[in-house]
């Protein structure tokens, strides 16, 4: 891990906590998950999982934390993961294929937060059932700033990591 992708991840994780503090009004909806799904695909596995790692912890430092961080850590970094794997297919990953994954990924995270319940009252399928809707909200939520997010920050990445060196190398 370089510099470079230490600022990187700095930059994203600031962006996160910020977007998560911002869109707070809005169940659900933040840019996080974009976020680390972006992170992924463009500096790899390892600093999408740092990145949720640092994203939780300081957002919640504000929003509050609980035993949901823990599970939180797993559903970004387990995304964070796929989604690294899913920047190591050769060729460029087409926009709505990236919508796509980022919608499943919200639902994704929504069956995990839920195994929370089941940890601690041992019920599952009401709780997980009773959040659908919100998870509906983090879907979507996710696929409108992938669209939003990844063109621009794909090519702030690629122009300056052709001034400065070659970002493919730096995995």
């Amino acid at each position: 891990m370089n510099t470079y992708k230490l600022t990187l991840l700095a930059l994203l994780a600031a962006l996160a906590v910020v977007g998560r503090a911002v869109f707070v009004f809005l169940p659900n909806v933040q840019p996080v998950t974009a976020l680390i799904i972006i992170s992924g695909l463009l500096l790899g596995p390892l600093s999408a999982v740092i990145l949720a790692i640092l994203t939780t912890f300081l957002s919640n430092m504000i929003l509050g934390m609980g035993i949901w961080t823990i599970w939180q850590i797993v559903s970004w970094g387990l995304i964070g993961i796929l989604s690294g794997f899913l920047g190591k297919i050769p060729g460029r990953v087409p926009l709505p294929v990236l919508a796509i994954f980022a919608v499943f990924s919200g639902y994704l995270y929504g069956f995990i937060i839920s195994l929370t319940m089941y940890s601690m009252v041992g019920e599952f399928w009401p709780y997980y059932l009773s959040s659908l809707p919100f998870d509906t909200y983090h879907a979507i939520g996710n696929g409108v700033f992938i669209f939003m997010l990844y063109p621009a920050i794909q090519y702030l990445f690629k122009k300056y990591a052709n001034n400065r060196f070659h970002l493919q190398n730096t995995n």
